[in-house]
């Protein structure tokens, strides 16, 4: 099994296009290397904000085995699986594995609403299928199947289900599952608004969106938590809450682009249906960015950048 730390702030990056509606790894390129000198510990491809649901499979591993070269080992790459059939989510497991990715993180079924024993049966399926880590995402708000307790319970069975991306909504859920299972999964925030709420609760890393515009200030957040500098990461939250709610839009696909192009670090560009964002929309969106952008915090020494021990 691959081994690596489940720890730190895990971008969910946004698939950089073309003018002419193809990948853009020059733009893709960019903002990695924006998330590897603010401090990421891992790269999440293909996900909901990566655009998965337009881009075909040879895009998918494309992308993939693109990033597995470019960072180097420098960080774990995991992609996503959001399938509809537990055949195609094993066979996507396993040409993962064999273009490179260090891990996976895994959706219940899509488009059918499967039942506690259904759901555990499709995710044990995948565990037992592949030699991968993986981490679960549990987002009964956007998805409508919730992963509980008890069905982690039977999950932990499988050594390589390791981690949670919790994105319940509800803060609360990250004690119930330390009480429950101590660390046997490791915890990772997945709603940007509740980041350092679910942090200070126990979350071991973050599954960050506005992570692609903003690297530097996610991964301070983080970092000042877990030295228990509160007050500092707070100050920075506080600052940043307007431009996180961006992530829990339907739109937060266009919403993080934008803001990546009003940081540097990425293209408006998006694949149809979804369209760039116009008049009153726009206009209220990018004020929310630039009045960020306008107070933008001066971060303490040692919060972002190559790995070291904080002050506590």
């Amino acid at each position: 099994m691959i081994n690596f730390e489940w720890k730190g702030v895990f971008p969910a990056v946004t698939t950089k296009f073309t003018d002419n509606d193809e990948l853009d790894f020059n733009a893709f390129d960019i903002n990695l290397d924006a998330q590897l000198e603010a401090g990421a510990e891992g790269f999440i491809l293909g996900g909901s904000l990566g655009e998965a649901s337009v881009l075909s499979d040879d895009e998918k591993f494309a992308l993939l085995r693109h990033t597995v070269e470019y960072v180097q080992g420098k960080v774990p790459v995991l992609l996503n699986i959001a399938e509809q059939t537990t055949k195609a989510a094993v066979a996507y497991a396993q040409k993962a594995y064999d273009n490179g990715a260090d891990g996976l993180m895994v959706l219940p079924p899509m488009r059918y609403n499967s039942d506690p024993r259904e759901t555990v049966a499709y995710l044990a399926a995948i565990a037992k299928s592949t030699k991968l880590p993986i981490m679960i995402y549990n987002n009964p708000v956007d998805y409508k199947i919730e992963v509980t307790l008890d069905m982690f319970e039977e999950l932990a069975a499988y050594d390589n289900i390791q981690a949670v991306k919790e994105s319940t909504r509800d803060v609360s859920n990250v004690t119930r599952m330390i009480n429950r299972f101590g660390d046997r999964f490791k915890i990772f925030t997945g709603v940007d608004p509740l980041a350092m709420e679910s942090l200070v609760m126990g979350a071991d890393g973050w599954v960050a969106g506005l992570v692609d515009a903003f690297p530097k200030e996610t991964v301070a957040i983080y970092r000042l938590v877990k030295a228990n500098r509160i007050a500092e990461a707070l100050e920075i939250y506080r600052w940043f809450l307007p431009v996180l709610e961006l992530d829990i839009h339907a739109k937060l696909v266009q919403y993080i682009k934008l803001a990546e192009v009003a940081t540097g670090i990425g293209t408006e560009n998006v694949r149809a249906p979804r369209l760039p964002l116009i008049g009153a929309e726009r206009e209220r969106v990018l004020k929310v960015i630039n009045d960020a952008l306008a107070k933008r915090p001066q971060l303490p020494v040692g919060s972002w950048g190559a790995v070291t021990e904080m002050a506590v």
